[in-house]
């Protein structure tokens, strides 16, 4: 159960990411450069978490 939990946030962190990268390139081409920025930082958090859940899963995976 532990383990789709770590997948849960994996999935849920890159589809936000996803999401963030194409609304940063919409924002960018309407030259609203303010929401390029808030995009940007939301999506280099949502990777950031999504790598730390992944070294976490990773490592409660092959420590058994």
């Amino acid at each position: 159960m532990v383990h789709k939990k770590y997948w849960i946030i994996i999935l849920i962190t890159l589809i936000i990411n996803v999401v963030m990268l194409q609304w940063t390139i919409e924002s960018y081409y309407g030259e609203k450069y303010d929401h390029v920025w808030l995009f940007s930082v939301i999506g280099v958090f949502s990777s950031i978490v999504c790598f730390l859940t992944y070294l976490k899963w990773r490592k409660q995976e092959y420590q058994n």
